[in-house]
C-alpha cells in the first residue's frame, strides 16, 4: 500500500482560489488514476474530480468550469485546481490513489474554508 499525503488546503474568501496538491509514495505498480472526494460536516462524502492514466477527467457537475484536476509528470502527483471558490465548497478535501485491482489508498484530507 500507498503512502499518501494532501497539502494546499486553507481559509480563503469566496471568489478567490486554491491549488490542492497529492503525492503518492512508495512502491508504484499499475494504476487506474487519482479522485478527489470532499465532505461537509453532516453531508454525505461527494466525488469531485478525477482523473484517469489517459488524462481523461470527471467532475462533479457544481465544479465543473471552477475546478482542474491534472497529473504531475510523475504518476504518483496529482493536483486540484479551485477557482471562483463558493462558500459550499467548504469541506474536508481527500485524494485517493486508485489501483489497477481498484484498491483505493486515500491520504489524510486537508480543509477548505471558504467564506463569504
Amino acid at each position: 500500500r500507498l503512502q499518501v499525503m494532501e497539502s494546499g488546503g486553507g481559509s480563503v474568501q469566496a471568489g478567490g482560489s486554491l491549488r490542492l496538491s497529492c503525492i503518492a509514495s512508495g512502491d508504484i505498480y499499475c494504476t487506474s488514476g487519482w479522485k478527489w472526494y470532499r465532505q461537509a460536516p453532516g453531508k454525505e462524502r461527494d466525488e469531485v474530480a478525477s482523473i484517469d492514466t489517459r488524462g481523461g477527467t470527471g467532475y462533479l457537475d457544481s465544479v465543473k468550469g471552477r475546478f482542474v484536476i491534472s497529473q504531475g509528470n510523475s504518476k504518483n502527483t496529482v493536483s486540484l485546481q479551485m477557482n471562483t471558490l463558493r462558500p459550499e465548497d467548504t469541506a474536508m478535501y481527500t485524494c485517493a490513489y486508485v489501483h489497477c485491482s481498484g484498491i483505493y489508498d486515500w491520504g489524510q484530507g486537508t480543509q477548505v474554508t471558504v467564506s463569504s
